[in-house]
């Protein structure tokens, strides 16, 4: 995931027509923090947070105050039909339900990008569909970029562009 936005090793890397190779690790940190969500295929979800808290986490870090970053979280869950996990930590939950809860701790900030690595891998066919649905719907509405990596079928159908690698060239 471009070393989560470190400087590149070669090349260069434009997100929002700022040259990343210029910004100081504090600029890197803050468009980490601001601008981007990342959906990783382990969830990586925070063990001793309940899954609200876990949603919340990154709002609390760019200091939204607790009424707000609590409503939105809540109305996340609802939509996503995970909101009676809200006070249940990642350990209570299944992996579906864990991953649900890294793509609302992903979105909650409406970031400019998200990177999600098998963001559907760990649920069933119609939950797939709905986050996707959702994603979708993101998109269009506060035009977030989703670039998943997927081996799904169901994620790769319905792609605006696919990219194909094969041993790690494009096909």
């Amino acid at each position: 995931m471009i070393g989560a936005l470190d400087k590149p090793t070669k090349g260069s890397i434009y997100f929002e027509e700022n040259d990343l190779a210029k910004k100081s690790k504090k600029e890197l940190s803050d468009i980490r923090l601001r601008k981007l969500g990342f959906v990783f295929q382990a969830y990586n979800l925070i063990p001793v947070l309940t899954a609200i808290e876990n949603i919340e986490f990154s709002m609390m870090l760019l200091g939204i105050p607790e009424k707000e970053r609590n409503s939105r979280a809540l109305a996340l869950m609802e939509e996503l039909g995970i909101k009676e996990l809200a006070d249940k930590r990642p350990n209570e939950m299944s992996g579906g339900q864990q991953q649900r809860v890294a793509v609302a701790r992903a979105i909650v900030n409406n970031p400019t990008l998200v990177l999600a690595d098998e963001p559907t891998a760990n649920l069933d066919s119609e939950t797939g569909s709905n986050l996707l649905d959702l994603m979708e719907k993101m998109n269009e509405e506060k035009q977030i970029t989703f670039i998943f990596s997927s081996h799904d079928k169901q994620v790769m159908d319905r792609a605006k562009r696919l990219i194909i690698l094969k041993d790690g060239e494009i096909q």
